[in-house]
C-alpha cells in the first residue's frame, strides 16, 4: 500500500498529467516542431572515482551542457544548473553542478519520494519508444530513488518501484554546509556511475550504444523553503498548503510533465575520447517521430471529445504535414484494440508507426 500511495502521489504532484486538459494537449502539439537539445558523451579510459567532485582530467575536458531552463522552456531558473557525461565499458557517468545558496535535505530512506526535497533527476529511454524507461532521483543527502516505468503515466500502466539500478555509485559534494541556515552556500554537485549491465536491459539490442544515441533528460526540482525550529522544510502558504515546486530541466518539455519521453533530449555516445571534437545531428526521421506523437495526442483528444477514435487523417490534420521541407502522408489503421498511425519516411524509406498506447515502431519498407 505504501508503494502504491507513493506512485499515486508521484503521478499527481510531479508529472502533473491531466488527460483531458486542452492546455496540456495544445502545448505538447506546439512543441512538436521544436527540436530537443542534444549532447555528445565521450568515452574515457581514465579511472573515474565517484566522489561528487569530478576532478579527473576527463571530466575537466568533457563539455558542459547548456544551462537548464524552466520545464516549459520559457523562464530562466533562479539558480544555474549544468550537467556533463562520460562513459566507459562498464559505466555511464553523470556529473551535475547545482547553484544553490541553501543546501538542505531531510529524506534518508531509499526509494522514498525524493522530490519532496530539492533534488536532481535523470530519465533514460534507451530505445526511444517512450516505454520501459528509467527514472532516477537523488537529494543532497545522497539518498536515491530509482524506478522503471513500463509506460508513461498517461497510459495508466505499471510503475516498478522495487526495481533497482544494481551496482550504482553515487556521491554528493556540498560547496558550503549542509542543513545549516546560518550561512550561505555556493551549491552542490552530484556524481553518478550507472552500470551498463542494468541500463542495456531496456535497449533494443541489449548492448552499449557505442556511436548511437539514447533519449535522456535531466530535471532539477527546487522548493521555496521556510525554517521551523531552525530546520529547513518546504514552504507553505497561508492555508497550510505547500507552495508549488520549480521544475528546471536540460531539454524543455513544453509542458509541466517530465513523463512525456518524446520531448527528452538526445545523447550520442561517441567512441572517441574527450580530446576529439565530435558533432551530432538528430536524424531526420526523428523529426517525423515528433509529428507522430503530436498526432497521437490529437487522436487522444479526439476520443475524449467524440467518444470514438478518428478513422481518417482528415479528422486530425486539416493542413499538409511537412518535415524539413518534405511532405509526409500518415494514415490511420483502426483495429480491434485501438489504432496505428503509420507513415513512410521520405528520408530513409522506413515505415514509422505509432500505436494507441504511444509505443513507437519502425520497419523497413
Amino acid at each position: 500500500m505504501a508503494r502504491q500511495k507513493r506512485n499515486f502521489t508521484h503521478l499527481l504532484k510531479h508529472s502533473m498529467f491531466v488527460l483531458a486538459s486542452g492546455f496540456v494537449l495544445t502545448a505538447c502539439a506546439q512543441s512538436a516542431s521544436k527540436a530537443p537539445r542534444s549532447y555528445v558523451a565521450h568515452k574515457t579510459t581514465e579511472n573515474i572515482v565517484v566522489d561528487g567532485k569530478a576532478d579527473e582530467e576527463s571530466w575537466e575536458k568533457a563539455p558542459w551542457s547548456d544551462n537548464f531552463i524552466d520545464i516549459e522552456g520559457v523562464k530562466t531558473p533562479t539558480y544555474k544548473t549544468n550537467m556533463k557525461m562520460l562513459w566507459d565499458d562498464e559505466y555511464l557517468y553523470f556529473f551535475a553542478d547545482l547553484e544553490e545558496p541553501h543546501v538542505w535535505g531531510t529524506l534518508k530512506q531509499r526509494d522514498t519520494v525524493i522530490f519532496y526535497n530539492n533534488d536532481f533527476e535523470i530519465f533514460i529511454d534507451p530505445d526511444g519508444d517512450t516505454h520501459n524507461y528509467m527514472e532516477f532521483e537523488m537529494n543532497a543527502l545522497n539518498t536515491i530513488w530509482d524506478l522503471l516505468l513500463v509506460k508513461p503515466y498517461r497510459e495508466h500502466s505499471l510503475v516498478l518501484d522495487s526495481w533497482d539500478i544494481q551496482g550504482i555509485k553515487t556521491a554528493v559534494h556540498v560547496n558550503g554546509t549542509l542543513n545549516n541556515p546560518n550561512d550561505k552556500d555556493s551549491g552542490w554537485s552530484v556524481e553518478i556511475a550507472m552500470p551498463w549491465k542494468v541500463l542495456t536491459e531496456a535497449n533494443s539490442h541489449g548492448k552499449i550504444p557505442e556511436d548511437e544515441f539514447w533519449r535522456i533528460n535531466f530535471s532539477r526540482v527546487n522548493w521555496d523553503f521556510e525554517l521551523v525550529d531552525g530546520r529547513y522544510q518546504r514552504k507553505k502558504d497561508e492555508s497550510g498548503k505547500y507552495l508549488p515546486e520549480y521544475n528546471w530541466v536540460w531539454s524543455p518539455q513544453g509542458v509541466i510533465n517530465m513523463h512525456e519521453p518524446e520531448h527528452w533530449g538526445y545523447v550520442y555516445f561517441t567512441s572517441k575520447g574527450v580530446d576529439e571534437k565530435v558533432t551530432f545531428e538528430i536524424p531526420e526521421d526523428e523529426a517525423i517521430k515528433w509529428q507522430l506523437y503530436a498526432l497521437y495526442r490529437k487522436q487522444k483528444a479526439f476520443k475524449n471529445k467524440n467518444g470514438k477514435w478518428a478513422a481518417s487523417m482528415d479528422e486530425l490534420a486539416q493542413e499538409p504535414i511537412k518535415v524539413k521541407g518534405k511532405e509526409i502522408q500518415p494514415s490511420i489503421e483502426l483495429h480491434e484494440q485501438g489504432w496505428n498511425i503509420k507513415v513512410e519516411s521520405p528520408f530513409t524509406n522506413q515505415v514509422l508507426i505509432i500505436k494507441e498506447d504511444g509505443d513507437f515502431l519502425k520497419s523497413k519498407n
